[in-house]
């Protein structure tokens, strides 16, 4: 999961539930000073939130973008039913396409970012929006993500989750997360006892059948670049893939073949794992407000 470096929203932010044709979805919104130059959709990644990227809501709003960053359903403060069918990747999609709508207001240029598994999810609105003819997005920007399933050690502790998560509760698991970093004697990676207490909280949260679909879904993933290449150059929709320089759900080569594919521009972040929102920020948000300029 994604840490964020702090949780105080900035002067420019604050936090509102977004309703759409589909429900209301926890999000936090941060409006420029002046001129709007265009708006951007932030989807976190598998037991993420809309705080993931609460580091880049201030920069990216000094730049002139009207930034919305989400909680998606089964995550955090949005919630959700107990069916797993509502978690499958493609209702996600659908989820993606009603936000989009609910911010789209006719002048301004709607910019579409997933990360992590919330780019394969925001691929899946591309793709539904391509069959049926109208992308409503001015670019789309996969954040540390991949074309397919995820890295074969990292499927092995997500199919873990999954097989625990009937018969553990969340707190339960929590406790054996949490024994497990303490053993790692890595203390350089313990976030302050505010955002630790958050991140316990954000867990918590969770709809367990949410964890099982979604992460199921990272498991086996399909490879859909081609199929998203073909969609983004019929729609002339720039792309741009974007990670740190090392990842563990997916090796950084192999995105960068995945840019390739896409004929996407590609940015690798100095000093930036597998969160660049959340780790390196403000050269995150200086190449997102570069490249949505040129879009």
């Amino acid at each position: 999961m994604s840490t964020p470096p702090f949780l105080a929203l900035p002067r420019c932010a604050h936090a509102l539930r977004l309703p759409t044709a589909r429900g209301g979805f926890a999000a936090l919104r941060a409006e420029p000073a002046g001129a709007v130059r265009g708006s951007a959709l932030l989807v976190p990644g598998f037991t993420g939130s809309k705080e993931d990227f609460i580091a880049l809501l201030e920069p990216l709003a000094a730049a002139g973008y009207r930034v919305t960053a989400i909680d998606q359903r089964g995550q955090h403060e949005t919630g959700g039913p107990d069916d797993p069918g509502a978690y499958a990747v493609g209702e996600l999609g659908a989820d993606v396409r009603a936000l989009s709508e609910a911010l789209a207001d006719g002048d301004t240029p709607l910019h579409l970012l997933g990360h992590s598994f919330g780019g394969q999810v925001v691929r899946e609105a591309v793709l539904a929006a391509a069959a049926d003819g109208a992308l409503p997005w001015r670019s789309l920007t996969l954040m540390s993500t991949g074309p397919g399933a995820i890295e074969p050690a990292e499927a092995a502790r997500t199919k873990l989750l999954i097989d625990v998560l009937p018969t553990m509760s969340l707190e339960e698991i929590w406790q054996v997360l949490q024994q497990m970093e303490e053993g790692s004697g890595d203390p350089a990676k313990r976030p302050s006892a505010e955002v630790a207490r958050f991140l316990h909280q954000r867990w918590l949260a969770n709809v367990p059948q949410a964890l099982s679909t979604t992460g199921g879904h990272l498991i086996a993933a399909p490879d859909r670049v081609d199929e998203l290449a073909a969609a983004t150059a019929a729609a002339a929709l720039p792309a741009l893939v974007l990670s740190g320089v090392r990842d563990y759900a997916w090796p950084v080569p192999e995105q960068t073949a995945m840019a390739l594919r896409l004929g996407a521009e590609r940015v690798v972040v100095e000093d930036a794992g597998h969160s660049p929102n959340a780790e390196q920020p403000t050269a995150t948000a200086a190449a997102l407000a570069g490249f949505w300029a040129r879009s």
